[in-house]
């Protein structure tokens, strides 16, 4: 067995020791090493290999498997420009709280910075965007080497997972590798198109890692588990009771964070408003999410003494506007060092285990008449945004618009179904239509970008957990295409996707760059319309393709559980004056404002 070899065989064993059940491939001749130990792994059942030839749709890929199963899911790339085409997702994992792993094969030092093929510098390649980052030794023949191997995986697990006292993301493991890169057949190896007889010496150590399976280093269990599932410690002080708490829920990147959030706020008769992220969101929040803000009269009638934040709100500029409210307190609630605050207006940082400790407690006094008023006032202000904007989600001159589809597409899920959501008009587009629902909804919201969005919704499905699906636009879909590039050996994901096609960048339309006023560069810098053919493009790839044009249609392809990689195409017409976005949105203020909504004198 040669050096290289020998290492890649030990970080795969500690990779399985550790738990690790997904990990993505890229082609590549110095990640051949790893590329062949992780074959042998996958052909032994240990864990599930993904072969991508894309890094960047690979990276997302490995992203969705971590977001939906809250495991380390590895990607594997060999040297060079490679290992920057992950950046991107290592970015979001970072924002995201994502637990992403990096294992860049590389040149071994003697080759680098001297013009070698493929070399770079990968050494803290992503900066402060990992969690820990490690470059490898290069393995040599000698024993007491598989420690420090196992080692360096176990640091790199345990800083992903969040276990080191920080959230939870993306980490690099840089690994060299000198020649030869493949392993041995039969006593023989093959380099530089020669065969040679292998020495027949045995590796100068034992590999088989500790005897209990286990390992090489154990983390303490109650270290290891998701922060939204640890319990409230009795060292810690509860996030203090006032009853005019007004919550914001953004996104927490898991649906069981958010449902310990709306639950316990109900407990506590506290009103939350809540992005569209989440399970049964519509059940305990106030339905429409931030929608309620646009009711006239709500908040000079019924303002909060203070908002509590929980998680990023990052879709709504009056949920932004809100938090700027002058004599209102805004308090935050975060997992780790981090909290939101773009406006610098939080007054205080409470931890998670503070407001469980809160939720655990209950309501130490008795609500006032006015308390309870107070609350049932925001929860009728929701039934009246419901009432006035059910109508117009099903009346037939909204469609086809963003936010009929949306309603469609929630209406039509089975309990329990996965949703991914993509950035720009999609997720507003949920935001808008989201009322009661047992569906479980993530996106990619840590940086909000388009890219991968495709990608992180199939290793979503491929994490195998629910029937998934998916809803994005058009310039969304076409900027990760090669996320439908698979091979024939590879398992493909039961995924169906809902594209939005209104031509281009639609959501640009509903900002000040739309207004009629500037409307003469608008079409080529933001919009962006693109002459591919999308059902076209997607069937090249080999998905089955559904077009709807009508509700009915758009019913029939979801009604089926997905089979396979499908895409649905609706076509929207951005520039219809009566179904745009900025005609939809215009449209819903005016109902709201004409719709009996006004709380003011109530």
């Amino acid at each position: 067995m040669n050096p290289s070899t020998a290492c890649a065989r030990v970080i795969v064993d500690e990779l399985i020791r550790l738990g690790c059940q997904h990990v993505v491939l890229c082609p590549g001749s110095r990640s051949a090493p790893l590329a062949y130990a992780l074959a042998e792994a996958d052909a032994a059942g240990q864990l599930t290999l993904h072969v991508r030839v894309d890094e960047r749709s690979a990276a997302y890929l490995a992203l969705g498997l971590a977001k939906a199963t809250r495991i380390p899911a590895p990607v594997v790339t060999t040297s060079g420009t490679a290992v920057a085409n992950l950046h991107p997702a290592v970015l979001e994992a970072d924002a995201a709280s994502v637990p992403l792993m990096v294992l860049s094969a590389d040149r071994p030092p003697e080759l680098r910075g001297t013009g070698a093929n493929q070399t770079t510098d990968q050494v803290k390649m992503y900066g402060t965007a990992v969690r820990w980052s490690h470059d490898l030794g290069v393995a040599e023949w000698r024993g007491g080497q598989q420690g420090a191997w196992r080692t360096a995986i176990d640091r790199a697990w345990a800083a992903s997972t969040g276990a080191l006292g920080t959230p939870p993301g993306p980490v690099q493991v840089n690994v060299p590798f000198r020649d030869p890169l493949a392993p041995e057949v039969d006593g023989h190896r093959v380099t530089g198109g020669t065969v040679c007889v292998d020495s027949g010496d045995t590796w100068p150590e034992l590999l088989e890692g500790r005897a209990d399976s286990g390992p090489w280093t154990q983390v303490a269990p109650a270290a290891r588990g998701p922060w939204w599932e640890q319990q409230p410690r009795g060292d810690v002080d509860p996030l203090s009771d006032e009853p005019r708490t007004l919550v914001v829920l953004g996104d927490v990147d898991s649906p069981g964070a958010a449902q310990q959030v709306l639950s316990g706020a109900h407990q506590l008769h506290w009103p939350v408003l809540a992005e569209p992220f989440g399970r049964r969101i519509g059940t305990t929040a106030l339905p429409h999410g931030p929608s309620v803000l646009s009711v006239p009269g709500v908040m000079t009638s019924y303002r909060p003494d203070r908002i509590l934040v929980v998680g990023r709100p990052t879709l709504s500029r009056p949920v932004a506007a809100l938090l700027r409210t002058p004599g209102v307190r805004v308090e935050s609630v975060s997992a780790g060092p981090r909290w939101a605050d773009p406006s610098h207006v939080t007054s205080r940082v409470s931890s998670w285990a503070a407001l469980l400790s809160r939720v655990q407690a209950g309501i130490q006094h008795e609500r006032t008449l006015q308390d309870q008023e107070w609350f049932q006032a925001w929860q009728q202000a929701g039934e009246r945004v419901a009432q006035v904007v059910a109508p117009l989600l099903t009346d037939p001159q909204w469609w086809p618009s963003g936010p009929a589809i949306a309603h469609e597409v929630l209406s039509s899920l089975p309990a329990g179904s996965t949703l991914f959501v993509g950035s720009s008009n999609s997720a507003r587009d949920l935001d808008v239509a989201r009322c009661g629902d047992n569906v479980d909804v993530y996106a990619g919201r840590g940086l909000a970008g388009i890219d991968g969005n495709v990608s992180t919704a199939m290793g979503m499905a491929l994490a195998g957990q629910s029937p998934t699906y998916a809803l994005v636009g058009d310039l969304t879909f076409f900027h990760d295409l090669n996320a439908l590039l698979m091979g024939p050996h590879e398992v493909h994901p039961n995924l169906t996707v809902v594209v939005v096609d209104d031509n281009g960048g639609g959501i640009f339309g509903t900002l000040e760059y739309g207004e009629p006023v500037r409307a003469g560069a608008f079409e080529r810098v933001f919009a962006t319309p693109v002459v591919g053919d999308l059902a076209a493009a997607a069937a090249a790839y080999g998905a089955q393709v559904r077009l709807a044009s009508t509700r009915e249609e758009l019913r029939a392809a979801l009604a089926e559980p997905p089979q396979g990689m499908t895409v649905v195409r609706v076509a929207v017409d951005r520039h219809d004056p009566l179904r745009s976005p900025r005609a939809v949105r215009e449209r819903f203020r005016l109902a709201l404002e004409e719709g009996n909504t006004d709380v003011s004198s109530r």
